[in-house]
């Protein structure tokens, strides 16, 4: 199955998330995961592959003159609220499939991003 993740573009490693903003009637990119900001403009696809890789470029020159990693550390562990009843489905559908909360969740989440399949490893620290 081919996935298609909207309004992203990978640039030079780096993933950048695309808006149309018709104020101005440019594409606006913004890259993610990252220690600062870096963003850039252009009126088209080539634009945006080209200002991207320029403002990535300037980004990350600024990270190795400061000593700094340019990439985010994501810890591995978040918090979601959502209602008991969800919970409750969410738990039993999980049990249903012999695995736990979290090997389920994260085996539902890869499985919604482009390439995303599960894995084999369980995650422990489980809590329901």
């Amino acid at each position: 199955m081919v996935h298609i993740m909207k309004n992203a573009m990978l640039i030079n490693g780096y993933r950048a998330i695309i808006h149309f903003d018709p104020e101005i009637d440019m594409f606006r990119g913004e890259f993610i995961g990252l220690n600062g900001g870096a963003d850039f403009y252009a009126q088209d696809i080539a634009g945006l592959k080209a200002e991207g890789a320029a403002s990535l470029e300037v980004f990350l020159e600024m990270c190795r003159e400061d000593g700094v990693e340019p990439r985010k550390q994501y810890s591995g562990k978040f918090n979601v609220r959502i209602p008991p009843d969800l919970h409750e489905s969410v738990v039993a559908a999980a049990v249903a499939e012999g695995k736990s909360l979290n090997q389920w969740v994260a085996d539902e989440l890869r499985a919604c991003i482009p390439g995303g399949k599960p894995e084999s490893h369980a995650i422990t620290g489980v809590r329901n």
